[in-house]
Order: structure tokens, then sequence, then C-alpha cells
């Protein structure tokens, strides 16, 4: 007990001299007591007598002791000030998604109401291609065909350097060579009934210049891209300019003489030719001309050229005439026509009436004639048009060199009509004769009345009504995409007289003469044989990379025969084979041969005893003569493609077959612009 108090009264004394110590005292023994302390922890119930008691220590620390103990902690913010805090960030949160919905629904609303300003959409590849500058090089650049450098297609190496949008200087220019008159109508042999010449007025000799042109190109004029000149026959060693292709008809001089006030501006050279040195023909007056009547007319002077045919119908679908009533009423139709023709103060009515070529069909021919004459078939060109269509001055300009170059011309060979769409279905054009000249009347500038047919998508429903409507692509089965050639065919039903009819779209432009261009399509498509027919109808004929007529057609064989699944062939992955061709394709398997089409082939369900052409050989044997000599069934300007396996908008368009088992056998052509046979429509 006695060492236990003197150890106690050394520890208080210790304390009170640390207490009272130096500071460099006081902070050595602080640390050693800290690192005893640590070393050593002492525990409230001592396992040992030597150990001293807790007890020594006081209850109550002294303030300084205090102060450093609360110092050690972290600051605590306040927990209202937590509280407003979260309110703010829960408050911002809500805000910002509220602010996210508000733009959704205004960026949706603008979108349905067409309003959103959309940043410009990427220029399409094919502006990046250089731009052609030299079909507008000027009759005052003209240079012979053999010695044009073409600006394009060309050789790298041999670009054409040309100074573009440059005014070419009159002063020391050349003097301009006098343009020639271009005839491109055959010379009527001794197996032919003599042509008769028509006129604007049957009584006055009123003739039309013919187009006129000058000879060679202009100085780095393009080569045709697709398709050829030569192989048609067409000339491409001429130009023509504007006041010799469009002056005949009204260009060039003012509205007082008769003519549209266009072209009386800017360079005329070479306007007057047309006129002088065609035996000084006076400008035309077109203000007074009525088509209907000068077409008529010339086909009853030239009836006897052309083989007989039977009468045409009636132009409304649903006449319930007798056989009486009916014949009474043509024999009224034939002389209303009869009268037209002899008096131009009076407009034919309708195009849909008689046809003038059957009236007096025998007028015209020879007496005593012996000898068997060939007779010319007749073709229809039909512009496609509709009710409210606004015509302007090119409008007519390019009608009348229609009519001219192929009906008046020609000696009625062709006729142009108008096939007009009445886009309002509730006019009832089919059933009201009134209503139908009514809207006729208004439907053609006053000069062409006289030439159209009207039609509409419901009177084709009641033509055609047992038709199965499935409207593919939100379209009718009678409407005018669906189904173009509807129309057609009805005005080939009228018009028995026609062995051919053009679809013409009114869009549709050609800087030659109309008759060459059409003369040299029939003739070439005439001499073509059916072997491969399909298999070239079916492709793009590009002279720069095919080459020849005949190199197009030996690689057109040869893919025949080694087929077409390959990587150069973007068609190859949508058709419906389990294996293909293309290196990394999944299943890959040999090319395998397209199989020609050599003779008809029919849908699975429809019978094969048709009066379809049989091929006289087979494939293998044929030596391209079985087709050659016949008229085609069919032109177009479009290759005519299997659209099975294909992208095209009207894939899965197919009405009136069975689709059960197989799709039957088709090709499609983007335009419509095409030739039909009498033979093709009433199949």
């Amino acid at each position: 007990m006695a060492g236990a108090s003197s150890l106690q009264c050394e520890s208080d004394s210790d304390n009170y001299e640390s207490s009272s110590g130096s500071d460099v005292e006081k902070a050595q023994y602080t640390r050693r007591k800290t690192s005893n302390r640590r070393a050593t922890p002492r525990s409230a119930y001592s396992s040992s007598s030597r150990e001293t008691s807790g007890s020594h220590q006081h209850l109550l620390k002294s303030s300084k002791t205090r102060r450093k103990s609360n110092s050690s902690y972290f600051y605590r913010i306040p927990q209202k000030t937590v509280k407003y805090m979260c309110w703010a960030l829960l408050s911002t949160l809500v805000i910002f998604v509220l602010c996210l919905i508000r733009a959704s629904y205004t960026s949706s609303r603008q979108v349905e109401l067409g309003t959103v300003e959309k940043s410009p959409p990427k220029p399409p590849s094919w502006e990046a291609f250089p731009f052609l500058k030299r079909y507008h090089g000027g009759i005052r650049s003209l240079v012979p065909k053999k010695g044009n450098v073409p600006e394009y297609p060309h050789d790298s190496e041999e670009r054409l350097e040309v100074v573009a949008n440059k005014s070419v200087s009159l002063q020391g220019a050349k003097p301009l060579a006098k343009s020639l008159s271009f005839d491109p109508y055959p010379k009527i042999g001794q197996d032919y009934v003599e042509k008769q010449e028509c006129f604007l007025h049957p009584k006055d000799p009123l003739r039309i210049p013919k187009v006129r042109y000058y000879q060679g190109l202009m100085k780095g004029f393009p080569d045709a891209v697709m398709g050829s000149h030569e192989v048609l026959g067409l000339r491409d060693d001429i130009c023509f300019e504007r006041f010799g292709r469009l002056g005949p008809y009204g260009y060039g001089y003012s509205l007082k003489r008769g003519g549209t006030g266009a072209g009386l501006h800017g360079d005329r050279d070479g306007a007057e030719d047309l006129w002088t040195e065609s035996g000084s023909i006076p400008e035309v007056d077109y203000s007074n001309i009525r088509w209907a009547q000068v077409q008529a007319s010339c086909a009853v002077k030239n009836a006897a050229r052309f083989e007989p045919k039977e009468e045409a119908g009636h132009h409304t679908f649903l006449n319930l005439d007798t056989t009486q009533e009916a014949a009474s009423s043509q024999g009224e139709v034939d002389e209303n026509i009869s009268k037209d023709v002899e008096d131009d103060s009076v407009v034919g009515r309708r195009a849909t009436q008689s046809p003038p070529a059957a009236v007096n069909q025998t007028s015209t021919k020879p007496k005593g004639e012996k000898k068997k004459l060939t007779l010319l078939p007749r073709t229809a060109v039909l512009i496609r048009t509709w009710w409210d269509y606004d015509y302007s001055t090119e409008d007519t300009l390019y009608l009348r060199s229609l009519i001219t170059e192929l009906s008046l011309l020609s000696g009625g060979e062709f006729t142009i009509h108008f096939l007009i769409h009445v886009r309002d279905d509730n006019v009832p054009i089919w059933a009201d004769e009134k209503i139908y000249d009514r809207v006729l009347e208004n439907a053609l500038p006053a000069e062409f009345r006289g030439m159209g047919t009207l039609w509409s998508e419901r009177q084709m429903g009641l033509i055609y009504g047992g038709i199965q409507e499935s409207f593919f692509r939100d379209l009718p089965v009678h409407g005018v995409y669906r189904s173009t050639f509807m129309p057609v065919q009805y005005f080939s039903h009228l018009h028995p007289e026609y062995d051919f009819v053009w679809n013409w779209e009114m869009d549709v432009r050609y800087t030659g003469q109309w008759y060459h261009f059409f003369d040299q399509v029939r003739k070439w498509t005439k001499a073509q044989p059916r072997k491969g027919l399909w298999e070239r109808n079916g492709r793009f004929y590009i002279p720069s990379v095919h080459g020849s007529w005949e190199d197009f057609k030996q690689m057109v064989r040869v893919q025949t025969e080694m087929g077409t699944d390959s990587p150069n062939n973007i068609w190859s992955g949508l058709k419906p084979h389990t294996g293909s061709s293309i290196p990394g394709s999944p299943n890959p398997t040999q090319p395998k041969a397209d199989t020609p089409v050599w003779g008809p082939e029919p849908p699975s369900d429809v019978l094969s005893d048709q009066n379809d052409p049989k091929p006289p050989t087979t494939h293998e044997k044929d030596r391209y003569e079985w087709g050659v000599g016949e008229e085609a069934d069919l032109i177009t300007f479009n290759p005519l493609f299997d659209p099975d396996g294909t992208t095209w908008f009207f894939t899965e368009d197919i009405t009136g077959y069975n689709t059960t088992s197989s799709l039957p056998p088709r090709r499609a052509a983007i335009t419509t612009t095409s030739r039909l046979s009498k033979h093709l429509l009433t199949l």
C-alpha cells in the first residue's frame, strides 16, 4: 500500500509538472504518453496488482481538451438547409423532364404540319458529274460529223478543250450556211396507191413548209449515251435549229399574223430562210385552223391507200340501241363528217365517230386498176392528257408539228387523237351525251376540238367490272397508274380501223422530224429476229460500253448461256433461289444459265392451245430468221425487264391470275410511251 501511495503521489506530481512546465517539455511528455497508451491499451479491470486503477483520472476534462476533441469532426450542414437543397434538386429534375416532353410534342406537331425547317439534303450523286456545255454551242460552231470530238462520252486523254458560255463575235465570223429542207417521206412506188397531197383548207391549197436543218454538228456536241442513231437509221450528221424546226408552226412571227408571238427578239439569223427558200410560201395563219377537219379531209382524199376496216363504234359504253337504230345513227354520223369536211366552219364534234377513211373507201381508187396494189396500215397516235390541262405556247407548237408531219405530209398514214382523262368520277360522261360533249369541248383548245376521246376511272370500272379490286399501294385497279392501257384498249375497241396505236405522253419531245423517227423505229423493229429478242429487250444498249450492235447481241447470248447471277447483278440477292454464285454468300452454287424465251409462255392457269405463234424450229437450230419481216406487236423505249426479284414499286401488283402456286411470267417497262398492235389490244 505504501508503494501504491508513492506511485500515486508521483503521478500527480508528474501531472502538475507537465501542466506548469515549458512548451517543449509539454509536447515531449504528451507524445510519450500517447505512444504509451497506443502501445499498451488500458483496461477498466486490471489483471495485475501492479497496475494502478483508473480512478485517479478526472471525471471532467479540461476545456482545452473538449475544444480540441470537437475540432476533429467535419462541419455538419443543418438539416433545414439540406431539406431545401433536396427540394431544389427535385424541382430542377421535374422541370427538365417537363421541358423534354414539351419539346418532343412541339417537334411532333411541326412534323405533322410540315413546318419543320429541315437542313438541305445532300445533292444527288449525279450532280457531281461534269456539266456538259456543248449542247448549246450554236449554229456558228458547226463542224462535220467526222471531224467532231464529242464532249461526252470520251476518253480522259481526249478531253475536249472548249470555251463555255462565251458568245461568238459576229465580226469576222464566217457567213452562216443556208439551211436545207428535210424530206424523210419515201417515194411511192408502183406497188402502192399514189399519195394525195393534203392542205390546211380543202378549198385553198395552203401548204405548210417543211422543216429545215443545217449540215453538220455543233463543235463538241455529245454522242448519244444510250441507244444509237446509226442502229435505228436516224440522221446524226445534221442539226435542227429553232426557226427551222418550229418556224413552220407559228414560231418567229406575231399573233396578228397568225403565229405564237414567240421568238421575236434576239438573234434571228436564218429565220427568214424558212419562207424565202421554200418557194416564197406565206406565213401560215393558225388562228382559224381546225385540225379535226384537216385530218378528216386528208384521210378521205387518201382512203384508197389503206386497207378497208370495219366501222367505228359509239363513244358511250352503255349504248343499248338496236341494230337498226345504230345503223341509222351511224348514217347520220357519216353525213355529218362529210359535211364537216366540205365546210370548215363546222368543227367535228367527236373523234370517236366513224373514221374518215371509212367514208367512201373506193372514191379515190383508180378506175380500171387490174394490178393488186399493196395497201398500208393505219396508225393512231394517242396524246395522253387530262380535262383541265393548261396548254402552253410550246405545247401548241409541239402538237401542230405532230399533226403536220405525221398526218398531213404522210397522206393520212397517222391520225392524232387526244385521250383525255376526266379526273372527276362524279361526271357521268358514259351516260349522258350532252355532258360528254360539253366536257369534251372545254377540254381542248379551239383548234384541236373534235379530236378527243374522254375516259374516267369509274367508266373503266363499269367496262372492266369483273376485275377484283385490291387497292395495291392504296391505288385502284382501274386507275391510271395501275391500268393505264385500259382506256387504250377501249379506244381500240371504238376504232377498229387502226392497226396500231401509239400511246404517247404529253411531255415527250423530239428535236428531229417526227415521221422520220416513227418510220425508222418501225422499220428497225420489223427487221429484228425473235431469237434473243426478250433477252435483248431487257437491257440498255450503251454503245460506248458494249460496242457495236452485233457485239451487244453476242454479249447477251453469252450472258444467257452462262447465267447472270454474279456480283455484277445487283438483283442476284433478291431472286428466290436457295443458292447464289456471289462469293461470300451463304450456300454458294454454280451459276445457272438463264432460260431463253422461245415461243409463248402462258400462265399455269391458262390453256396452252391459244392462237399464239409457234416456233418453226428449236432455239438452237434457228439462225436468227424467225420473226424477221413481221410487224412488232409491242414497241417500247425502255427495257422490258422481269419484275420478279426486283425492288420495283409495282412488283407484287398481280390481278386476275392465280398466284397460289406460282407467279405468272411477266415483263414490265417503266415508261408507258409505246406502240401496241390491234392484235395485242384485242387479246
